[in-house]
């Protein structure tokens, strides 16, 4: 999911060329464009940096984050997230001037409406307005169910954007959101009858491969080879037990296994990704980003974004034990890394604490949901429809956070960081 969003679905064909390494050759890099003016930032929008790529992606990070510690958003960052949405019910990443109808060049984002779908179903209600069907904010998220379900894959998946290739990321996102909203994602199929865990299925490694035994590909290379993908790992572990970004602490206690059936099942494909997911942490206490292609500097450097996501697929899958290293390292490490990067950081770090039983309020020397809090407008206060920290039956799955990513995932469950 990680923070920045995985910038464009461009990076992540890039990842997945990056975390292949088959001995293809990076490309040059190409010289940095002059950077843009930043744009001003609208009333009611969580972060300061430029939201061209993740505005709807981190506010709506903001919100489940939120929710999960029982705060409701403020009344004008629902607002400016509602207005984000296209009449089609799709969201684009972000739209600078929602007041300008969605047309055929507006850049709809499977990934953006997911992830506001999911905040969108733990939002309050607001009293229905007259002569409509029901309350705005349940006008909104049906509307973004209807629009996901219309541009679904004949492989039963989702890609970046409508049409795209599916890919493990965003697939898994979409998975998230129609839990959260109630909808069984299984019953969900194309027009050639696949599910999007028949799509997730396609992009397991089996454990009889040594090159990434249980990890998932976030998409397959040009050839058809699958190369393991931590964030898409983290993202597809969760969709594929069918719960949700807000899930973890289980008990009792797993052990660690990978497990190739015939035929192979979704849910063990997902505890193969978790096995995954908790070799690798073994090996440094977290994940590490590969290097850019073209890079000068090709040191390893630490992923903290992809590093929360997989402790909050761990922590779902019942492997505490095995996460709890890497969340006494993101404690120490990762609040500067948040401080810098913004509220969807703050937000997947406050999701790795809960997936662990830990109190976000006390991340190390952080008070992760204040920081949080900080980036946007104050909340209106404790919840008043329920406990969403306590009532998971709002986010049944993720994503993801899934989903995300940036750029699908790994990137940060997509653009993670997403700032893409």
């Amino acid at each position: 999911m990680t923070t920045v969003r995985r910038a464009a679905a461009a990076l992540a064909a890039t990842a997945v060329l990056c975390t292949a390494g088959a001995g293809l050759a990076a490309p040059v890099a190409a010289a940095a464009p002059s950077p843009a003016p930043s744009p001003a930032l609208p009333k009611g929008l969580y972060g300061t940096g430029d939201p061209t790529y993740d505005g709807v992606w981190r506010q709506s990070l903001a919100f489940i984050a939120q929710h999960s510690v029982g705060i409701e958003p403020a009344r004008p960052a629902v607002d400016w997230l509602m207005a984000q949405q296209c009449d089609s019910g799709a969201f684009a990443s972000y739209r600078p001037d929602p007041s300008k109808t969605c047309d055929p060049k507006t850049l709809l984002d499977t990934n953006a409406t997911a992830v506001a779908l999911q905040a969108l179903a733990g939002t309050e209600r607001q009293p229905a307005v007259k002569g409509k069907p029901s309350d705005p904010v349940t006008v909104a998220f049906k509307s973004a169910v209807n629009w996901l379900k219309g541009v679904q894959n004949a492989d039963g998946g989702w890609g970046y954007s409508p049409g795209s290739p599916s890919d493990a990321n965003s697939t898994s996102i979409v998975v998230g959101a129609f839990a959260a909203v109630g909808e069984k994602p299984g019953d969900v199929t194309s027009k050639t009858g696949k599910t999007p865990y028949d799509a997730l299925l396609g992009f397991a490694i089996p454990c009889a491969d040594t090159s990434g035994p249980g990890a998932f590909a976030y998409q397959p290379d040009k050839t058809g080879k699958l190369y393991a993908n931590a964030d898409a790992t983290a993202a597809a572990a969760l969709a594929g037990l069918g719960k949700g970004i807000l899930a973890g602490n289980v008990k009792p206690q797993q052990n660690p296994s990978c497990e190739d059936k015939t035929p192979q099942t979704v849910d063990r494909a997902a505890l193969n990704g978790a096995s995954y997911l908790a070799a690798a942490l073994a090996k440094t206490g977290h994940l590490n980003a590969p290097p850019m292609p073209g890079a000068a500097d090709t040191t390893p450097q630490p992923d903290f974004g992809n590093t929360a996501d997989a402790v909050v697929a761990l922590g779902a899958s019942g492997h505490t034990k095995e996460a709890a290293g890497a969340l006494a390292w993101l404690e120490q490490n990762a609040p500067a890394w948040a401080k810098t990067s913004g509220p969807a950081a703050y937000a997947q770090l406050i999701f790795a604490a809960k997936a662990m039983g830990a109190d976000p309020h006390k991340f190390g020397h952080t008070d992760l949901v204040e920081a949080l809090n900080a980036t946007g407008p104050a909340p209106q206060g404790p919840e008043t429809t329920g406990n969403h920290a306590e009532d998971e039956s709002s986010f049944n799955v993720w994503w993801i956070i899934g989903i995300g990513t940036v750029v699908g995932v790994g990137i940060g469950f997509l653009l993670s960081g997403r700032k893409k």
